[in-house]
């Protein structure tokens, strides 16, 4: 049967897929929700906590995690309009640290082993996750530039220590290291993101966490959102998505921000 356009079967068999996940523990809660002109289906399943007794709700607070790339993003694309960065203009106008690279030959060659770069990181590379550095899916102590990166604090895995470095500091030890590959050569996840929040923040003049309030969780309503949670909804926040971590309280956006700014 069909109501309103949606198969009832359908969001059945979607409930019962998440209950599944519930069910094994594999999380404690899921919230779904599905659109479809103009109406909502939502479906709240489980608890905020391991063996907890509070029921997850729709409005429940998640970490987004790597969900703010698209937010970065759309900010970033915002400057662009306004013409306050342009898509191919080389980023070390704003972010003189990534000034004339130098590249690795090979990637599991020695840091000091490199040739210079072809041309320079546009902001179409940090968009597009070419810039030529990122995360390196690989065993620790597989690469130097890998292990180069952790000593650095630069964010190759889950964030240890929780406070990284300052948005300058972080860009300033980033710009020591050679690139992983040539700009534009090659796909790379995660830290293209993070140079754009640092470049964000200096193209505004701004915080980048007060230049997202203002341009895009203010105007959309996106009240609960921030790279933190506010004291008084704590009690409201959901847990990650892991077992392990299912009892931190931290929610805060995945993208170079703050001092306390946490990465996810």
């Amino acid at each position: 049967m069909r109501s309103g356009g949606w198969s009832r079967a359908r969001l059945g068999r979607m409930h019962d897929i998440m209950a599944g996940y519930v069910e094994r523990g594999d999380v404690p809660g899921i919230v779904t929700l599905v659109s479809r002109r103009g109406e909502v289906q939502v479906d709240a399943i489980g608890t905020k906590a391991v063996g907890g007794g509070d029921p997850i709700r729709r409005d429940t607070i998640f970490r987004i995690a790597s969900l703010t790339k698209p937010i970065t993003a759309a900010a970033t694309m915002i400057l662009v309009e306004e013409c306050r960065l342009r898509l191919d203009e080389p980023v070390h106008r704003l972010l003189p640290e990534l000034a004339h690279r130098k590249v690795l030959k090979r990637l599991d060659g020695p840091l000091d082993d490199t040739v210079p770069a072809n041309r320079p990181i546009t902001v179409r590379d940090l968009l597009a996750f070419r810039m030529g550095y990122g995360i390196v899916m690989a065993p620790p102590g597989t690469y130097p530039i890998r292990a180069a990166m952790s000593e650095r604090l630069l964010g190759q895995g889950p964030p240890k220590p929780q406070t990284p470095p300052a948005p300058d500091e972080w860009i300033r030890r980033l710009g020591t290291l050679p690139l992983m590959h040539q700009p534009g050569e090659k796909w790379m996840y995660h830290t293209a993101s993070d140079v754009l929040g640092v470049l964000i923040a200096r193209a505004s003049g701004q915080p980048l966490e007060a230049f997202l309030r203002e341009r895009i969780f203010g105007p959309l309503g996106m009240r609960d959102t921030g790279f933190s949670v506010a004291a008084t909804k704590i009690a409201t926040s959901g847990p990650r998505p892991t077992r392990r971590s299912t009892t931190e309280r931290d929610v805060r956006l995945s993208i170079r921000a703050s001092p306390d700014r946490r990465r996810g």
